[in-house]
């Protein structure tokens, strides 16, 4: 993927450097931002307690904690890519006479304070949508590699994109209409099942915008870019991570997606370029 002729213009702030120990209370905001965090934190083998309570915060950040590090590698590709998805999503809604309010991505290390709460660097990537920013610690890469057997410039940008397509998800009011069958749910299977739901729609948004860089010259897309984001959508699905951290699959705890889910959903989104295709709420649940 040749990402650096894509045009940059994404909405970035960076609050790399702003570091620290931990040293007070930690509590996320409730809602579906917090759920995220905690489940993310809970299938790569981090301890729930870390996003939602008994571990200590770190100092919050500050504006005089963020620096610009427009010249550098990392976020130079970041700012592109965030760039590409706005002219994905802005196009698609302005198709159906609506504007789309482009999210921001807030780069950090170690520790962040986000409008859903406290989280670190373990939390992996997240979407809150009480403020509409995506967070990402870029180290997360490089776990990408070691632990979950997904990396390369596309597959990054794979992760990316599914953020943003919470953040489509919010635009649309999808997630609180999530939240609120959750909420509503008899069961904690009923309940995980809303959330597979999300997760896998958001990965065919992701294939969307995959289906819109594939078409421009700029990215030079090949056959090994895509297979780069299939077997990340396979390493990060529920089974696959269940299986490594606990040795057993249980089905109804799912919350994202199964491997073989997440790979066909993205691929729906990919193959048609047609958001309409990842409408995951209509279907039967054993059908996704």
């Amino acid at each position: 993927m040749d990402w650096k002729n894509l045009p940059g213009g994404g909405n970035i702030e960076d609050r790399r450097g702003g570091g620290g120990l931990p040293g007070g209370g930690l509590a996320v905001g409730g809602g579906i931002g917090g759920l995220i965090l905690a489940l993310i934190a809970y299938f790569f083998g981090v301890d729930p307690s870390i996003v939602t309570g008994g571990v200590q915060q770190p100092p919050v950040q500050t504006q005089s904690q963020t620096q610009t590090g427009q010249s550098d590698e990392t976020y130079q590709f970041v700012d592109r890519i965030v760039a590409s998805t706005d002219r994905t999503w802005t196009q698609v809604f302005q198709q159906s006479n609506r504007q789309y309010t482009k999210p921001t991505l807030v780069l950090f290390d170690q520790y962040v304070q986000s409008a859903c709460g406290q989280a670190s660097s373990a939390t992996g990537p997240f979407y809150c949508p009480l403020d509409s920013k995506v967070y990402l610690d870029t180290s997360f890469f490089a776990t990408m590699d070691r632990r979950l057997g997904g990396g390369g410039d596309f597959a990054y940008s794979y992760v990316i994109a599914h953020e943003v397509g919470h953040h489509v998800q919010n635009e649309l009011g999808i997630a609180e209409q999530v939240e609120r069958k959750q909420r509503a749910a008899r069961t904690e299977a009923e309940q995980n099942s809303y959330g597979v739901r999300l997760e896998l729609q958001a990965d065919c948004f992701a294939g969307v915008w995959g289906n819109s860089v594939k078409g421009t010259d700029a990215a030079n897309l090949t056959q090994d870019d895509i297979r780069e984001a299939i077997n990340t959508a396979a390493a990060i699905g529920d089974d696959t991570l269940q299986r490594q951290s606990q040795g057993q699959v249980m089905p109804d705890s799912f919350t994202h997606g199964s491997s073989q889910q997440r790979m066909n959903w993205f691929m729906k989104g990919f193959q048609t370029g047609n958001p309409n295709q990842c409408d995951t709420f209509s279907l039967p649940y054993n059908q996704l």
